[in-house]
């Protein structure tokens, strides 16, 4: 379960597609000259916007064709949230949000489970917008309410925009803020988005309709503050409010019965829990015991360990637990270690390089991981965007301007790109490693002394405090621990609780030299939301980009990102993207898991077939009364 911050752009991340499309089915309309003799401008007139190619599904579509259309609504679905909260607002640098605290919210456009590049009218009935995409016009449906019933309009949409641009987190408003030109109410159903000259358009009228949207009247009557945390969430139009809470461990979320988008073609099939309930605890540990016990009944598997050797408690011998591999088709998650570029000794790439030398993942996998899990090479893992080998012709076309500007060296179109390194099953300590790794060291400057710790030439040692709040990465994280005392390295990982280590990781602190997390790739499209982790603008602003890294170079390559005009030129570009960032070893790659591991009570069901981006359990799958009451009677369930 995840819980912390959230740009608003990506509100809906795993729903919410930014892109341009030529719709199937959509009307296109010649706009001829009026008063001056300009060239007619080609008007696309359509339910949704695709990046690349043609919508999937028409503009009379009826349900998405991975749900059931006819699943019951009713019951409760549980889940567990690590640590604690102390705010339901998910928009804000301050404070720690309460897990799934977005679900009272809706976008003008929506996403799907199956399709990367699409996203439909949600909250609008149609969209305009001209072949280059240069803006975007929503033409706004007019039964949209907020949950306590008032109408959403026009001045909404306008109202949040200018909101986000004002008072969201600062890397969304550092790399958003100057792409927008104006934003223009037209009637209180239609509102005009209008993008800066300059600016890459294939996106933009997907991130404009990727906003969510509060209600104006109640913000401003209730004097809220987006920067702040609240116990209070905003209000939306989402199908879910709140219906109880306990700081810190216990939240409720019920589904409105007045929810004025059940019957859209989008929902029909979703939403289907009256209640979902997520229940905290300190950490992994507890949370399984209370699974095992009924507390919560929808347990996500993270732990290899525990998947292949405590899953055959009673309940699952009994079945009345299931325990299921469900496929996935996401890319990899980019799980890696990254190094604090702002802190001094992590300035030479040879250090860099050492440093990732002497994390075995062969070691862990065999003996914590029980072969479970696959090693990360690429920051695009997973996918046909991954870098592999030298440079293409089509890289090579792509590198050679900046090499010739000087922005990157000429060696990276010849040499291989760097993997991960390929360590001993057997010891955790790979010796052929450690001797490359001291090699790289001793060239750096940094010399192992009598009492082996490494030293630069003013005496200072090489210091490497990694940080993290999940107690269940202990194993693996002492293990590489180990290997880097061996090299010379003063290297510890600490544990800190939640609060801290969000204080601590954080703009404008940033107080760490490394820490495990997960790299921002963009997902399967990537798009503007990659600036947010790896522009220079971005350096010092952004949780996402908590490394601090800047290279010109790659700024170039981002705006290629965002310009892409098609599918293979845009794989292209990802592909010198991920050889410059991977060349510069800013991160040590760890490991991912290809399938979901869940394990849940038998009383819930699914659609046969699941879509290839999600599990979908709080969206498409229902609950089957008969099942519970069954579990209930055996005693298997409270």
């Amino acid at each position: 379960m995840q819980t912390g911050k959230r740009v608003a752009a990506r509100a809906k991340a795993a729903r919410v597609n930014w892109g341009p499309l030529i719709a199937t089915g959509a009307l296109v309309v010649a706009v001829g000259a009026l008063a001056l003799p300009v060239r007619a401008e080609t008007i696309i007139k359509s339910h949704g916007i695709s990046t690349f190619g043609d919508l999937a599904l028409p503009p009379d579509f009826t349900h998405l064709p991975y749900v059931n259309p006819n699943a019951p609504k009713g019951g409760e679905m549980s889940q567990w949230a690590p640590g604690s909260f102390d705010s339901f607002n998910p928009y804000a640098i301050a404070g720690n949000s309460a897990a799934l605290s977005s679900i009272f919210y809706e976008s003008i456009l929506s996403g799907t489970l199956d399709d990367v590049s699409a996203a439909y009218c949600l909250l609008c009935e149609t969209m305009e917008y001209p072949e280059d995409r240069s803006w975007v016009i929503f033409n706004l449906r007019k039964d949209v309410k907020f949950s306590d019933g008032t109408p959403m309009t026009a001045e909404d949409v306008l109202f949040s925009h200018n909101l986000f641009m004002e008072k969201g987190i600062p890397e969304y408003r550092s790399v958003a803020g100057g792409k927008f030109q104006s934003v223009e109410v037209l009637d209180p159903y239609r509102i005009k988005f209008t993008f800066t000259p300059g600016t890459p358009f294939r996106d933009m009228p997907g991130q404009a309709g990727s906003t969510i949207i509060f209600s104006k009247k109640h913000y401003e009557e209730n004097n809220r503050d987006l920067e702040k945390s609240s116990l209070e969430p905003f209000l939306g139009t989402g199908p879910y409010v709140l219906e109880s809470f306990e700081p810190g461990r216990q939240v409720i979320y019920a589904r409105d019965p007045d929810y004025w988008g059940e019957k859209h073609p989008l929902n029909v099939g979703q939403n289907n829990f009256d209640r979902i309930r997520i229940e905290y605890f300190a950490d992994d540990n507890a949370a399984f015991e209370a699974f095992k016990g009924g507390v919560y009944t929808f347990r996500n598997e993270s732990l290899p360990k525990r998947w292949a050797l405590e899953y055959e408690f009673p309940a699952v011998q009994s079945g009345a637990v299931k325990k299921e591999v469900l496929p996935s088709g996401n890319i990899a998650g980019g799980q890696s270690i990254i190094f604090n570029l702002r802190r001094p000794q992590f300035q030479d790439p040879r250090v860099r390089e050492a440093l990732g030398l002497m994390f075995n993942f062969e070691w862990s996998n065999k003996s914590l991981f029980y072969d479970l899990f696959a090693r990360i090479n690429s920051i695009w893992e997973n996918s046909e965007m991954a870098a592999v080998g030298t440079p293409t012709p089509e890289e090579t076309a792509i590198l050679q301007p900046l090499v010739d500007e000087g922005l990157l060296p000429a060696s990276i179109l010849t040499a291989e790109v760097p993997m991960g390194s390929v360590s001993s099953p057997d010891n955790n300590l790979d010796r052929r490693n450690l001797r490359r790794a001291s090699q790289l060291l001793d060239e750096a400057g940094w010399v192992a002394g009598e009492d082996g710790i490494r030293r630069n030439d003013k005496g200072e040692t090489l210091r490497m405090e990694m940080i993290h709040s999940r107690t269940d990465l202990l194993p693996v994280m002492n293990a590489y621990v180990e290997n880097l005392r061996a090299l010379g390295v003063d290297a510890s990982f600490d544990i800190i609780d939640d609060p801290q280590l969000q204080e601590r990781a954080s703009p404008p602190n940033f107080d760490f030299d490394a820490v495990p997390t997960t790299v921002v790739n963009g997902g399967l499209e990537p798009g503007g939301v990659l600036k947010q982790a790896w522009a220079s603008v971005a350096k010092d602003n952004s949780s996402r980009n908590r490394m601090g890294y800047a290279n010109p170079a790659v700024d170039k390559l981002l705006d290629q990102v965002e310009a892409a005009a098609n599918r293979q030129e845009l794989t292209n570009v990802v592909k010198a993207l991920d050889r410059v960032l991977r060349s510069e070893f800013v991160l040590v790659p760890r490991y991912y898991k290809k399938d979901n591991w869940v394990a849940y009570y038998d009383m819930y069901e699914r659609p046969e077939v699941l879509p290839p981006y999600a599990v979908g359990e709080l969206s498409i799958w229902w609950y089957n009364a008969e099942k519970a009451e069954a579990l209930k009677a055996s005693g298997a369930l409270k």
